[in-house]
């Protein structure tokens, strides 16, 4: 295995090479390519601004299944079989028809780290020319290139900037304590378009809030919602969220995870779909490298796996934008309605199944041309 060590300081001398694969951010994407190449033969080369695991910038919750799929179960903290929605004019209880987790993200990066051969390298991504990527280390070099580093999509043609762009805002404490609910709130009180949380994670309490509008800043009620809830709004995080599908390859880069807009509108999950696409550009880069398949292939195929599911996102988009338009006078009756077991366990079996967590144990659920695509 190759010796991983976060070069700082004096240490971080220059860096260059030529690689197989290089995978530009060592988050939730960036780690499921490199799970997917390990034992390929691929001389890999994955940097990251962060030593791996050391900058959490989401409230960490996916599908219990998806975790264990993963093989990174041991980063839980607590899981939840109910979700509880409150609103200005009552409270619901949902009994969800799968369990959800909240986990520790450190470890579950360092989990996920464990699954690759891959080599690592601290180094902040300025740009590229062509496959030659620039950092303030030196250049790197590799035929495949994966920008899995966030919404600001380093390795595209300059795009869209916060707030004129369709990005969410989400700011998050982490007061120490305990609750045994998984809790969110539509309330305008907290945020005119957008929802509040409160997730459990054993010993302490995520208490965020997001808005889908990136005009509106949430930091005041944060602090209102934490200390509606008895909460010490301490220990800050925060981040743009995009809220729509980018295109997953463009000049002969692939993007993945927030890059290329793989987080879903309205719920602002964008964890269990990183592992997803990550995966599903893992498996099309392994076929590159082992010489069944060529880059213009995996371009292709890749390209089409993630449009496949624009009419998805699309639709979760326009509920997004239709959920603030409802007076809230009616959210409470219609929450309650929506809340008949049948209909929870319909819906929610459908959400789940826009990146389902078999896919993670080599079960695809798309098809080319009438056949099982190769996990």
């Amino acid at each position: 295995m190759p010796t991983r060590r976060t070069k700082r300081g004096a240490e971080r001398t220059p860096l260059s090479g030529d690689h197989d694969v290089l995978i530009c951010g060592a988050s939730f994407a960036g780690l499921s390519v490199a799970r997917e190449l390990a034992g390929s033969g691929a001389r890999v080369m994955m940097i990251d601004r962060y030593e791996v695991g050391e900058r959490q910038t989401s409230a960490c919750a996916a599908p219990t299944e998806w975790l264990q799929n993963m093989g990174v179960a041991g980063s839980m903290r607590q899981t939840f079989d109910q979700l509880v929605i409150h609103t200005p004019h009552g409270t619901s209880r949902y009994k969800l028809p799968w369990a959800f987790s909240t986990f520790d993200y450190r470890t579950l990066c360092e989990l996920l780290d464990d699954q690759n051969d891959a080599s690592f390298e601290t180094a902040k991504v300025d740009g590229r020319t062509g496959n030659t990527i620039h950092t303030d280390r030196g250049d790197l070099t590799a035929p495949l290139v994966v920008d899995a580093l966030g919404w600001r999509r380093v390795l595209a043609a300059p795009g869209y900037q916060p707030p004129d762009a369709p990005l969410s805002r989400g700011l998050e404490v982490h007061p120490h304590g305990s609750s045994d609910d998984l809790e969110i709130w539509i309330d305008r009180r907290y945020v005119p378009a957008g929802y509040g949380w409160s997730f459990p994670a054993r010993d302490e309490v995520r208490v965020g809030v997001g808005s889908f509008d990136p005009r509106f800043h949430v930091k005041d009620t944060t602090v209102l919602l934490a200390e509606d809830l008895q909460r010490d709004a301490v220990r800050y995080q925060g981040n743009w969220i995009p809220h729509k599908l980018r295109d997953s390859t463009a000049d002969g880069i692939f993007f993945a995870g927030d890059s290329a807009g793989h987080c879903l509108p309205l719920t602002a999950e964008g964890i269990r779909t990183a592992f997803y696409f990550g995966i599903a550009l893992g498996r099309e880069l392994r076929g590159v490298v082992e010489g069944r398949s060529t880059r213009a292939a995996a371009l292709a195929a890749y390209h089409a796996f993630s449009a496949q599911h624009e009419w998805k996102f699309r639709w979760m988009l326009r509920t997004q934008k239709a959920v603030p338009r409802v007076p809230p006078r009616l959210l409470a009756p219609a929450i309650r309605a929506m809340g008949a077991q049948r209909f929870v366990n319909w819906s929610f079996d459908h959400y789940l199944n826009i990146a389902p967590p078999s896919f993670a144990a080599g079960v695809s659920p798309v098809a080319r041309a009438g056949e099982p695509v190769a996990a």
